[in-house]
């Protein structure tokens, strides 16, 4: 499903859905991850949108990561998605990649697609090695920088 660029070990975490008591953790994560966090009423919105789906990735009853996704009509979006620093290359983003594939898979949406800045090298090599493929950029996305964004997209065949 996925490939592993590197020689750390996996660690197997646990993937449910957020709840609310989750959230300073979150946000945690957020703000160690992203120079433009997202707020906890950015958080709030995307919980009271119908299409949105919360979840956390817990490692020994911690939460070490998460990801935000809608779901749309012929396809997923990914707004926010993120694994706190001290866990990173231990193969907890993939495994949160590779569930939201298996929904892919299971459901009539033909792909993925998120929106990565510019600058977020790391992010781009990560989705890159877990399938994704730069497909357009997009000028002027964020009002609170000017740096492009690249789309990137999995398609499901």
């Amino acid at each position: 499903m996925f490939t592993k660029t590197n020689n750390a070990e996996e660690i197997s975490v646990h993937i449910r859905w957020m709840i609310r008591r989750d959230l300073p953790e979150v946000l945690e994560i957020e703000a160690e991850s992203f120079e433009f966090p997202w707020f906890e009423e950015d958080f709030i919105r995307a919980r009271k949108q119908r299409n949105c789906i919360m979840m956390v990735t817990e490692y020994e009853s911690k939460i070490v990561g998460f990801m935000i996704y809608e779901l749309h009509k012929n396809y997923i979006h990914i707004p926010n998605f993120a694994v706190s620093c001290q866990f990173r290359r231990l193969g907890v983003g993939s495994q949160m990649i590779a569930k939201l594939i298996a929904k892919l898979e299971s459901s009539k949406k033909s792909k993925i697609t998120l929106g990565i800045r510019e600058t977020n090298l790391p992010a781009q090599l990560f989705f890159r090695e877990n399938g994704f493929k730069a497909v357009s950029v997009l000028h002027n996305h964020y009002s609170d920088t000017s740096e492009d964004v690249y789309l990137f997209e999995f398609k499901h065949f």
